[in-house]
Parts: C-alpha cells; structure tokens; sequence
C-alpha cells in the first residue's frame, strides 16, 4: 500500500522540459520536500523518483546533493538519503524570509518610482477580484507577482539573492492555503496595507507590515505543511494528489 501512494506522488516531467532537465527535477524535489510532501526522517530512494519522474538516476542524485547542501535531506553512509527538513527548520527560514523581505519593502518605500506603484495597485486591484470570485490558482499567481513588483522597485538585487535560499512556500502549498475564503481575505487585508504604506512613503510601517504578513502566513503554512496528530495522514494524502497532477 505504501508503494502505491508513494508512486502517486511526483507526476513525469514532459520532455520538452529537458533541455533545463536538473533545474526541473531539482526544483521537483525541492517543492516536495517544503511542502511537507517528503516527512521528516523519510529515506528518498533515487531509483523510485527517478521512476517517478521519468528520468534516469543521474539527474536524481546531483538534485539530492543540491538539497544536501541546501541543509533539506542529508547523506548516511551505506544506508541512503534522508529528509532533514522539519517544522523548526521550516519556522527558522520564515524568520529569515520575514526580516530579508520586509527590509526590501522599507527600501522599496524610498525607490519606488511612480509606474511602478501603479503597477502593484493594480495587481492589487486584480487580487481583490480574484479574492472575490476567482480561481485559487490565479490568487497565487498574483500573490507571485505583487511580491515580485515590491522586488523590482527596491532594487535590491543582493538580497533578492539572499531570499531565494529562504522559500519555503511552493505552488501547491500556496494553493492548498488560497483555497480557503478566511485566508483569502486576510492576505488581501495584509497586501492592500503593505501597497499602502508603500504608495505612501512611510518605509518603517511597509516593513512591520511585511513582516508581520510573511511570519502570519507563514504559521499557516507550517499548519499545511506539518499538521500534528491523525489529521496529518489525510493532510498527507491530500498533498500527493496536488502534486500528481502538476
């Protein structure tokens, strides 16, 4: 029975997509691992997601050492590959993300220029629509951008870098959580001040309000990641089917 779920949960990747071939698979196991997909102390057999995949054992075994270093699985000698990442590791990046974002927004506040500031009210302007009537999948899509906007107009490319080491938040993991009417209208309420305390200049409540969304929202997701108790089996099993049909 174990066999079959664990065969369900990593879809093949096309082969149009093999020119990047370890990006994807790196970036596959990647977002299975911090989605909570992978639990903590599983072992990662390289032949059953090479299967999974679609793809030889190669790609699988330099993505495993990428995420080795990455600090999410580690290496035991004669007896394989396990995962590492858990709660607290998780807890400890959504800090780390939440002081790296939240700095960029105060300096965004400082070097936004005026069609860039249009630019996120309207992706704004399209989130509170999408929080209203549309699709899950599109709210996330716009959440990336409203993110990406706050980016580009603080210029910040070092430590834009230094964020890219800290997402702990996948596509299905933002999709799972979207999908609840609570969470969509909280998040609105947390952008829309964050867009507001940009447009205004005011950079140290464009800071406390950034962090203070990324370190709330984060919680949920350690919730959607890690749930305690029986319900982490059907959580589990809810995660596999998402990603099966990536």
């Amino acid at each position: 029975m174990r066999k079959t779920l664990d065969s369900e949960r990593l879809s093949p990747i096309d082969a149009a997509a093999f020119k990047g071939l370890r990006e994807h698979v790196h970036g596959r196991l990647r977002e299975a691992t911090l989605s909570g997909l992978f639990r903590p102390g599983e072992r990662l057999s390289e032949r059953q997601l090479a299967q999974e995949l679609g793809v030889s054992t190669t790609p699988v075994k330099e993505a495993l050492r990428r995420l080795e270093a990455e600090g999410l699985v580690r290496t035991q000698a004669r007896r394989g590959v396990y995962v590492t990442f858990d709660a607290q590791h998780a807890e400890e990046m959504i800090f780390a993300r939440a002081a790296i974002e939240s700095m960029i927004a105060r300096i965004a506040s400082e070097r936004a220029r005026p069609e860039q500031l249009q630019a996120l009210d309207r992706i704004l302007e399209g989130m509170r629509r999408a929080t209203q009537s549309g699709p899950a999948r599109h709210l996330v899509e716009l959440n990336t951008r409203f993110h990406e906007a706050i980016y580009d107009a603080s210029g910040c490319n070092y430590l834009r870098r230094l964020l890219d080491n800290q997402r702990v938040y996948d596509q299905m993991a933002r999709l799972g959580l979207l999908r609840s009417r609570e969470e969509r209208v909280l998040a609105l309420k947390e952008h829309s001040a964050v867009a507001e305390a940009l447009s205004s200049g005011q950079g140290e409540k464009a800071e406390y309000n950034m962090r203070n969304h990324i370190i709330r929202s984060g919680r949920k997701y350690l919730e959607f990641a890690f749930p305690p108790g029986p319900a982490a089996s059907v959580q589990a099993a809810s995660q596999k089917e998402m990603f099966s049909v990536r």
